[in-house]
């Protein structure tokens, strides 16, 4: 009797085999691995005499690991058992999700045969209504209760509430991408949610309706446009690479960068920023605003006083960024639908294709990683985590700084508006609202709370907006 112990690439799973005359076993001890935890449970397996046994998570491979298993006790006497075990068990997780797939297409035929709504019609339905459905299985009793809360940043320094966090945050994403399990409790709260959103509407008014009213402040002044890229300028998808604006979009902000300073204030990297809009006639500032640089060409309306822009305030934090995202490139690549993004000064770490039941495996996989840099924050997006170095800098601070570099420090005839709809644009929203100053538009189909004082639904209501902001522009210049 004798028994070997064998790791698959990265700890994804362990196999132990003890093989003699009477027993043999093959056991995942995957709870100490998060990345394990998404593919796999504890599985045992034991032969002894004419019994057999057989433990799984997943009853789709049940019969698969039986006859593998089987196969290895039949070749326990033969000389080559370890190589051929290493070959049976390296083919395992392609094995498994193969037939995951096969099941999951299997069932959403099954389901559509039955008049069944599959979680890929209802989201397309969803999209198609004019309001957005409600989060969550019931209404709450308060007005304000039942909008979209921003979620506090998450403590990466181990703390005991630490999971607690992480399963608040997957309700909150899983209340807002309701399933076919809860679809007939979705619809039939439809009437309930739209009044819910009217009401919040009514204290965060269209800018598009309400333009004159919205606009009315800044008659006089000199107007400083910022915009947000995903879901501002382009639809949120799901490849991140592929969030593409349109034509007629880079048109409207190039229209508008003629008659204003426009910059683009995103969370990506500057150089993916620039390779979607394409103009150089703007300001950007990538990595949530820690990578700031002016425009190459200049305009008319460039201010004299202007400061030319190269600002990197956490340029000390590149070499740990790099190092925590090749760690987390290797720890996330069996997590089918992940994908991390590097932006040089912060990661993003997105899972809009990834399967929600895995989501807070994925979600404390990434912070079993970032506790070894108690310098980074992790904060939760538009189904995507994002890193970033602890410093006192964001969006809203990034706004100040180009106000100062466009020569408008502590100035009263400047109406900065700015256009986002990410949890880290509230920063830039709220410095509006300390400022009593300006305009802070969010752009959302849902309710939420926001330090915004008007909403856009999207995207192409954002490029109607800036045709009339340049409208209005070119009609009060004639008015003078």
């Amino acid at each position: 009797m004798w028994q070997f112990g064998y790791w698959v690439p990265r700890g994804l799973f362990h196999v132990g085999a003890r093989l003699g005359t009477s027993h043999a076993s093959a056991y995942f001890p995957c709870s100490s691995h998060p990345s394990a935890r998404c593919l796999y449970n504890v599985c045992q397996w034991k032969s002894s005499s004419s019994k057999v046994s057989i433990g799984c998570l997943f009853n789709s491979t049940t019969v698969l690991l039986l006859l593998l298993l089987f196969l290895a006790k039949k070749r326990s006497s033969n000389s080559q058992t370890t190589p051929f075990l290493f070959l049976i068990f390296d083919l395992l997780p392609t094995l498994y999700i193969l037939l995951q797939n096969s099941a999951s297409e299997a069932k959403s035929r099954t389901m559509r045969k039955q008049n069944a709504i599959v979680p890929e019609e209802l989201a397309l339905t969803a999209t198609r209504s004019a309001f957005p459905p409600p989060r969550s299985s019931g209404l709450a009793t308060t007005r304000h209760a039942s909008y979209k809360r921003f979620l506090p940043h998450l403590d990466i320094g181990g703390n005991d509430d630490n999971s607690t966090r992480v399963n608040t945050w997957v309700d909150s994403l899983r209340a807002s991408s309701p399933t076919h399990a809860n679809a007939a409790a979705v619809l039939s709260a439809s009437v309930a949610g739209d009044e819910d959103y009217n009401i919040w509407a009514k204290q965060h008014p269209s800018a598009l309706s309400s333009f004159d009213g919205a606009i009315a402040g800044a008659t006089g002044k000199k107007i400083v446009v910022f915009l947000d890229y995903d879901g501002t300028l382009s639809p949120i998808v799901d490849d991140p690479n592929r969030a593409f604006m349109s034509a007629a979009m880079r048109d409207a902000v190039r229209v508008v960068a003629k008659q204003f300073p426009t910059a683009i204030v995103s969370g990506r990297c500057i150089n993916k920023v620039f390779s979607f809009v394409k103009l150089r006639e703007l300001y950007y500032a990538g990595s949530h605003g820690m990578d700031i640089k002016g425009p190459s060409k200049r305009t008319k309306h460039t201010n004299p006083k202007a400061k030319a822009v190269l600002f990197q305030p956490a340029n000390e934090f590149l070499p740990m960024m790099q190092e925590v995202y090749k760690k987390l490139v290797e720890e996330t690549k069996f997590i089918m639908g992940s994908r991390v993004e590097d932006n040089k000064f912060s990661l993003s770490v997105h899972f809009r294709c990834v399967d929600e039941k895995i989501w807070s495996s994925l979600i404390e996989l990434v912070t079993s990683v970032l506790k070894e840099y108690p310098k980074l924050r992790l904060t939760l997006g538009r189904k995507v985590l994002e890193i970033r170095p602890s410093i006192k800098w964001d969006k809203g601070k990034a706004l100040e700084f180009l106000l100062e570099s466009l020569g408008f420090t502590n100035c009263s005839n400047v109406f900065p508006i700015y256009i986002g709809d990410d949890r880290t644009d509230e920063d830039a929203f709220k410095v509006l609202r300390e400022k009593e100053q300006g305009l802070g538009i969010l752009v959302s189909k849902f309710a939420k709370e926001t330090n915004a004082s008007y909403c856009l639904q999207e995207p192409t209501e954002v490029m109607n907006f800036l045709r009339r902001l340049v409208q209005w522009k070119c009609e009060s210049s004639l008015k003078k």
